[in-house]
């Protein structure tokens, strides 16, 4: 799956048909200058999609399948055929099986004309161009071998005709450009240099001419037969050398051409992307003539590997570069000053699996947690004088060196995590959050403060021998020694500790900025647990959080209850034998409800509290065991409906299932399976069921609203209503199923309604109420379903 960005910086578009990671893509440019309609993506599924402008929207068009392995890249270019009236698309493709292939497109038909072997080698990058005055492909593929070859189609063939030495590492990105009649190849590699070559036609061959005194370039020549039988020969030398990188150079690239007056014309400028966490803008001097360096943008600090590849925006205005942590990182050029450049907003989010997603209580933002070792918290951004409304993660939280698993809001600005480790972790939002908080959201300081944010510190920081976030308080910072000679007077002043810097942002945060400087402060750890921790919740009065481990004996499941106001361990409650999935407290805090992979849930009841008791007592109300359990594989989600009457689970084995007293007597009493019995029929998902959620809100008709996700990323809408006939036939409507552009590619982890209703509808003129669904899923992705109240039932 992959994403299409406008130029307002938002998503357009998300394309489904990969089965595995996209590794490239490719807009395939026109000769005239006109708007690109079709791109094409290479996989870890070893295909290749091409995707064609249908109605104004990109649709899957052709796939191309013949490689035994990943593809990693690809460039396609139009081409004449014989007849000179019809445009063809030739396509080359290479992947790690160690060949490159050649394609032809003809209308709806491809096929592969030929396959280049690469041996044991790997091409890392390969680019497509016409020689120079002539409508002759000429590829250029750069590799593990340091050397960059080039193949001219000859007789429908592509055959090897030249090899170009120099670089002495592996060739990252090749890329070619025309201008002024010549052919210009910008190459990069690990040898953190690169170089720029030059193809252009010679009319006569070269003459070698020997001077002692003089230095000149080798030339590299070739000839090439036209299909007239005409010879021509061509001289490649190199152009220049270029040197400013410190690290690996991983992307290069020409900006794009573009129609002027009727004539295409390619500025020569280009841009290339660093592991040394730089991009830098080269051009040859208007004097001289010599390559140079115009512009270095790029992040110091972080804990990123660096920039993976670059690009131009359509008119050189904008750069853009791509993290190895996923990241997106935009410049933008300052009109008033041409060599100026200033970080923009731009999207961002999850660069790995997304395992769990909360609103907070007033249902002003959503916090995420992920595999990629982050929690992540995203905001709508309100901008004054303007209606729209964008959502941007606005602060990183946590920056773990564990996978994370599931987190719980125990607090307006308060949660607690748990990861791949032992040991949960509680976090307060600093002062410095709530007020870009407010800036951004445009919610005032006076509805979001209280009596307690006097003391709030400034922000955090991770020291540079410590793992957790460390509060910097307004004192830190004025501590800071300002002169050098102070800065260095012992061993431990000779490394800052203080990487946090309090910026007032009216605006969405850059990637630099969230990376250093939106940390919340660690208030507390809680250890109990003997492995790592897989799922939390809180109750609604954020009093009890309940935590669970990973577990395959019955002496590890059990769920430890804590106090958020001591943060001691108040109770651990044994009945599981395998890991709990998730855990819900129902509505009225009376409650805990616990789903296992032992395919069993538990329902544990608060007791009254006696006269001389200060903490809550949960004990077995009731369960189900391999005599009366339903569910036939894992049950991986639950929760409750908003008057606590009901609860849901959703399993493996396709099925949900809605469980209460139905009506039986003794229920207060019971003990077992007891009165507690599925009050729904059993509805059949059509996949395993990953995550449940249900509104707490209800449809116009008293039902109850409930949404479903899927192991294949679908999210399904229902509502249930109890009813008296028995046995129940008709109680699911099924309201809504999401499309392509709506669901998740890989399977739904978590889903977690608003708690209220609101005017979110996109027009003025729009005053039906909506309801907002936050999911998030192994794709890597956040989404937020918009549902209207008033027709869901006639959607």
């Amino acid at each position: 799956m992959f994403y299409f960005f406008s130029q307002k910086r938002r998503v357009v578009a998300m394309l489904n048909g990969h089965t595995g990671r996209v590794n490239c893509v490719q807009w395939i440019h026109k000769q005239d200058g006109s708007a690109e309609t079709e791109l094409i993506s290479g996989g870890s599924d070893k295909q290749l999609i091409v995707w064609e402008t249908q109605n104004k929207q990109l649709v899957k068009f052709i796939r191309l399948e013949g490689h035994t392995e990943a593809v990693c890249a690809v460039d396609a270019m139009y081409q004449t055929d014989e007849s000179k009236t019809e445009l063809n698309l030739l396509i080359a493709s290479a992947a790690s099986d160690s060949t490159v292939r050649i394609w032809s497109k003809r209308g709806s038909e491809a096929n592969c004309l030929q396959t280049l072997e690469f041996g044991n080698g790997f091409v890392m990058d390969i680019c497509l161009s016409f020689l120079p005055g002539s409508d002759v492909p000429i590829l250029a593929c750069g590799g593990d071998d340091c050397k960059i070859n080039l193949y001219i189609q000859q007789n429908g063939q592509f055959q090897k005709t030249l090899i170009l030495h120099g670089h002495e590492d592996w060739i990252r990105g090749i890329e070619w450009a025309v201008c002024d009649g010549d052919l210009f190849l910008a190459s990069c590699a690990q040898d953190c240099l690169i170089r720029i070559w030059k193809v252009q036609a010679k009319s006569t061959p070269s003459v070698e001419v020997k001077d002692d005194d003089s230095i000149r370039l080798k030339e590299n020549t070739f000839t090439m037969k036209n299909k007239i039988d005409t010879e021509t020969t061509y001289a490649v030398i190199l152009e220049s050398v270029l040197a400013g990188h410190e690290n690996w150079v991983s992307a290069v690239h020409w900006q794009p051409s573009f129609l002027k007056d009727g004539i295409i014309q390619q500025p020569m400028r280009l841009l290339s992307a660093s592991m040394d966490k730089t991009m830098i803008l080269w051009a040859p001097d208007e004097e001289s003539g010599v390559w140079l360096e115009q512009v270095r943008v790029g992040e110091v600090g972080g804990n990123t590997l660096g920039f993976f590849d670059c690009q131009f925006s359509p008119d050189g205005s904008m750069i853009l570069a791509h993290a190895f942590h996923g990241a997106l990182h935009l410049w933008r050029q300052t009109p008033a000053n041409k060599k100026e450049w200033t970080p923009e907003v731009v999207i961002s989010g999850h660069f790995n699996g997304v395992q769990d997603i909360k609103w907070n209580p007033e249902g002003e933002f959503i916090i995420t947690v992920g595999s990629d070792q982050t929690t992540r918290l995203f905001a709508p951004w309100k901008r004054k004088h303007q209606a729209e409304v964008t959502w941007h993660e606005i602060a990183r939280p946590q920056v773990h060196g564990y996978d994370m698993h599931c987190l719980a809001m125990t607090g307006r600005f308060q949660f607690v995590s748990g990861a791949d480790e032992k040991v949960l972790r509680v976090f307060t939002a600093p002062k410095n959050f709530v007020e870009n908080f407010s800036n951004i959201s445009g919610i005032s300081m006076e509805k979001l403060s209280s009596s307690e944010a006097v003391d709030l510190p400034e922000g955090a920081t991770v020291p540079a021998l410590g793992l957790s976030n460390k509060a910097i308080f307004q004192g830190d910072m004025a501590a800071q020694p300002a002169d050098e000679e102070e800065k260095f007077n012992s061993v431990s002043n000779q490394y800052h500790q203080i990487y946090f810097q309090s910026l007032i942002l009216t605006e969405p945060p850059t990637e630099d900025h969230l990376l250093q400087n939106t940390l919340w402060p660690e208030v507390q750890k809680l250890y109990g647990h003997g492995y790592e921790i897989f799922c939390v919740a809180c109750n609604n009065s954020k009093t009890i959080v309940a935590s669970a481990c990973k577990a395959s004996k019955k002496e590890h499941a059990a769920i430890i209850l804590w106090s958020t106001i001591s943060w001691k361990q108040l109770q651990s409650l044994s009945f599981h034998n395998l890991t709990v999935t998730q855990m819900a407290f129902s509505p009225d805090d009376k409650f805990l409800l616990a789903v296992s992979r032992d395919r069993n849930w538990s329902l544990w009841k608060n007791q009254d509290k006696k006269p001389l008791q200060s903490e809550p007592v949960f004990s077995l109300f009731a369960y189900t065991d391999k005599n009366t359990a339903v569910h036939s594989r894992i049950i991986w989600s639950c929760d409750w409906t908003p008057d606590s009457k009901y609860f849901i689970t959703g399993s493996r084995d396709k099925k949900v299932i809605i469980w209460g007293d139905c009506g039986s007597a003794g229920a207060t009493e019971s003990s077992g399976l007891g009165a507690i019995e599925p009050c729904s029929s059993m509805l059949d998902a059509g996949d395993s069921v990953t995550a449940v959620s249900i509104s707490h809100v209800l449809a116009l008709d008293e039902s109850y609203i409930i949404a479903v996700g899927l192991e294949c990323g679908k999210i399904n809408l229902y509502t249930w209503k109890q009813s008296e006939q028995r046995p129940v036939l008709t109680d699911w409507t099924k309201c809504v199923e999401t499309d392509n552009s709506q669901s998740h590619t890989l399977a739904v982890k978590r889903l977690c309604w608003r708690n209220r209703v609101g005017r979110a509808g996109h027009n003025d003129q729009d005053n039906s109420e909506w309801l907002q669904l936050a999911s998030c899923g192994a794709d890597h992705c956040v989404k937020i379903l918009n549902v209207n109240r008033d027709e869901i039932l006639n959607a």
